[in-house]
């Protein structure tokens, strides 16, 4: 019941209580009128003529009765009274305690409570707004929390994965100055490790920088029609460049015809094959590395299908590799680095180009990454 009706009712019942006791009352005064006059043989025209003076006995018992009256009257009305004003009270008081509780308990900075509700008033409907107010709160400080310690790991990892290859290049630097690559092979060698360890340390870094624009949805995406055989034959080329520095052997075959386009931001794309690919280096276990991409058309969709001849991924973390820092090796010894935002930097574009992203993998085998992209068809206007 709303607070106004509560008041409303406990008004009418002090009024009305009262009232309807003195009504009954006047009522009772009158019957016992009515019987005096008929004990005393007194005709029925002559009652209103009675007054209580005609007899002492009558007047003591009309004493008594009127005594009797406004003392029940007295008793019923206070008892009333107090009743309603518990009950509007009660109503008030007790959301007021609970509240007070609640904001003890968010004033020492404890969100682990709930505020049980009862009720339809406006009382057990702030009782209600300021739980749910609490519940959001609780939410804000956990994601905040967990925010804080992925900022912290991604510094961690960061200044480790950075450590690795700056101290590799300050190394080989040395020795080319030392004279240690004293032969062309030897200088070719350190350049090419130098370079690759320059290319680490940019892709890192690169990283980073998409990593805060994701946090604040200012990813720069800039989407245009792109031919998918073009395209990903000119990606497919920078990748084997890279991969023929490492010794890895790339395989390309496009199975989509020629005048296939899709909608999509061409450097985004292309970080998204990046990712993958470096994913890929990164957990090459075999002495010759294999990488295969395909690109197939499967009806309304491009596939792009990558896929290694690694370690692979075990089937229990199949299913959390595009989590945010999220590292199927746990040990992280310096081999295979990784800031663990590569994969989940991979998820975000595709979701941004209405695509998706999903993995198969078998251990000591390899693992196949796909990802599809919408094809651009023109609507015909009428």
């Amino acid at each position: 019941m709303k607070l106004k009706t509560r008041i409303m009712v406990g008004f009418l019942m002090v009024i009305l209580v009262p009232l309807l006791l003195f009504t009954a009352a006047l009522y009772g005064f009158r019957e016992y009128q009515v019987r005096y006059s008929e004990n005393g043989r007194i005709s029925q025209n002559e009652i209103y003529d009675i007054t209580i003076a005609d007899s002492v006995n009558g007047q003591d018992s009309v004493q008594i009765m009127t005594k009797d009256l406004y003392v029940t009257v007295l008793v019923i009305l206070v008892f009333t009274s107090i009743s309603v004003g518990l009950w509007i009270y009660r109503s008030i008081a007790a959301p007021l305690v609970k509240l007070r509780r609640a904001t003890q308990n968010i004033k020492e900075g404890n969100l682990d409570f709930t505020l049980e509700v009862e009720g339809t008033d406006e009382f057990s409907e702030l009782c209600r707004d300021f739980e749910e107010m609490r519940r959001r709160l609780k939410e804000s400080a956990e994601e905040k929390l967990v925010m804080d310690k992925e900022n912290k790991e991604l510094i961690s990892n960061i200044s480790h994965d950075l450590k690795t290859p700056i101290t590799a290049v300050k190394g080989y630097v040395e020795g080319i100055m030392d004279g240690v690559a004293d032969t062309p092979e030897k200088m070719d060698r350190y350049v090419r490790i130098i370079y690759n360890k320059t290319n680490e340390m940019d892709h890192l870094i690169n990283e980073l920088t998409f990593y805060s624009k994701i946090d604040t949805n200012r990813i720069p995406y800039v989407f245009s029609k792109l031919n998918v055989e073009d395209y990903f034959a000119d990606c497919a080329e920078e990748v084997g460049l890279e991969l023929e520095t490492r010794g890895i052997q790339l395989y390309y075959a496009n199975y989509v015809d020629k005048d296939v386009l899709v909608i999509a931001d061409g450097e985004q794309i292309r970080r998204v094959i990046y990712n993958i690919v470096s994913n890929a280096i990164k957990y090459m276990d075999k002495e010759k590395g294999v990488i295969q991409i395909r690109v197939k058309d499967v009806g309304d969709f491009i596939q792009v299908e990558i896929e290694d001849n690694g370690k692979g991924i075990a089937a229990k973390d199949l299913p959390n590799i595009f989590d945010r820092f999220y590292r199927t090796d746990v040990s992280r010894n310096s081999s295979k680095g990784g800031s663990g935002i590569g994969l989940s930097i991979v998820r975000k574009i595709m979701e941004d180009h209405g695509g998706k992203v999903w993995a198969t993998s078998r251990e000591g085998i390899g693992t196949i990454m796909y990802f599809v992209l919408r094809k651009y068809q023109e609507v015909p206007v009428k």
